[in-house]
């Protein structure tokens, strides 16, 4: 959900298909610091799976590129679909067809591109006047302008850009009716979309030194974290709740939380700060702040460099909210940190009521814990490779070996069941393999 209302939101506004800042940012490196003129429009997509079904109706920017409309109406013909099982926007082309047999072939950089002394700007939906409520099709590369631009119907509909296309090219020859992609083995000729990329890394270094600017940055970073807001929380709360998770709280972390409860008395460690950091450890910050940043590791998705920059902040807010220091911030505090501040405290809240609640729930036996373990085997038993896992764990074993057999031999459990000798036995037929 966090996922999809980020994506969303980003692409309300403008985003650079080079540089990958956009409008609407919870990361200040990825914010677009000028003032972009743009406005929405409404295109109807021709279903690429069934002509005759009802069009799709598409939102979109005419400052959008060639690329980033192909996925805005990919995203949207294919909703519910996985991102592996789509077609790419690289293997179609974007149609704009003007009456039932004008049909314009648009391409992020063609014979009408603009090119101003060595900077070579991608063409846009504004670039190529497409109007509100155009009618567009997405259509696989092979039947696209190269056969249609030969036949006759094509020929005779010439359309007003089409015209424009002629005078601007003059040979009458099928290159310069159809837009060709140019290469850019051209005199070091550089891309830009919306902003230019040395320019701004100059305004960048000025503005940092500027407080003033910093703020204005801030408030509309602030802005975007207030859309934003309800799905991080949702988020967190789902992570730090042993109720409100729509499943139960898997016996795992239960029974790794207890051991390491045990560990602490063991060792007489009477810090609660060490315990907290030790849960914090093994599981929000190993697993969670990975598939928080990585929601393609668990979702068949696409993760866009704008879309990847916000998860970052919301990565690192959930790395604080585990924390147990302090953060002083003052006026040079990084703005992922000032834009978070008056949450954390809620957030590492919730993390102690997390782990205070999963200590009071009744202790797992070791026999279910064993049980479960089996379950979870049968469950995904083709899903891994046990001698590769088993391997891992020898390679851990014969790095600290004497000190394993030694607690082997101490311990009174492992000592019935002989596990020292076992582990020897192990130990000799692995190196003599070896």
């Amino acid at each position: 959900m966090l996922y999809c209302a980020m994506k969303q939101q980003m692409e309300k506004g403008p985003i650079d298909a080079i540089t990958g800042e956009a409008r609407y940012s919870l990361s200040e490196d990825k914010l677009i610091r000028q003032q972009i003129d743009y406005k929405t429009l409404t295109l109807h997509c021709v279903n690429p799976e069934n002509e005759n079904a009802p069009e799709v109706t598409v939102k979109t920017l005419n400052c959008d590129t060639v690329t980033q409309v192909k996925e805005k109406l990919l995203d949207a013909v294919y909703k519910g679909t996985p991102y592996s099982q789509r077609p790419k926007a690289s293997d179609m082309d974007l149609e704009w067809r003007q009456g039932r047999m004008a049909r314009i072939i648009l391409q992020d950089e063609d014979v009408t591109t603009k090119i101003d002394n060595d900077w070579k700007r991608l063409n846009t939906l504004a670039h190529y006047q497409v109007t509100d409520g155009s009618v567009i099709a997405l259509v696989p590369k092979q039947n696209s302008a190269y056969n249609i631009s030969n036949s006759s119907t094509f020929t005779k509909s010439l359309s007003r850009y089409e015209s424009m296309l002629r005078t601007a090219s003059s040979p009458d020859s099928l290159r310069s009716r159809t837009p060709m992609i140019t290469p850019d083995l051209e005199s070091g000729t550089k891309l830009w979309h919306l902003v230019k990329n040395h320019d701004h890394s100059d305004q960048r270094e000025g503005d940092r030194g500027s407080k003033m600017v910093s703020e204005i940055y801030l408030t509309r970073l602030l802005a975007t974290k207030g859309t934003l807001q309800k799905f991080v929380d949702d988020l967190f709360e789902t992570i730090f709740s042993t109720a409100h998770r729509g499943s139960a709280l898997p016996l795992a972390i239960k029974y790794m939380f207890d051991f390491l409860d045990e560990q602490a008395d063991k060792h007489s460690i009477t810090d609660s700060d060490v315990r907290h950091t030790w849960k914090s450890n093994c599981l929000p910050l190993r697993f969670w702040v990975n598939v928080i940043k990585n929601p393609q590791f668990v979702f068949d998705i696409h993760k866009n460099s704008i879309t990847d920059a916000c998860l970052s902040v919301v990565a690192q807010t959930f790395m604080d909210s585990c924390s147990t220091s302090e953060h002083k911030l003052g006026k040079d505090s990084p703005s992922n940190k000032l834009l978070y501040a008056k949450d954390i405290p809620n957030y590492k809240n919730w993390v102690e009521r997390y782990y205070s609640d999963i200590s009071r729930m009744p202790a797992i036996s070791d026999q279910d814990m064993s049980a479960y373990l089996a379950e979870q085997s049968r469950l995904h038993a083709n899903q891994f490779n046990s001698m590769s896992a088993l391997h891992e764990i020898y390679s851990y074993i014969v790095k600290y070996k004497d000190e394993i057999l030694s607690s082997l031999e101490r311990d009174e459990q492992a000592r019935r069941q002989r596990l020292r000798s076992k582990l020897e036995q192990v130990i000799d037929t692995m190196a003599l393999a070896s």
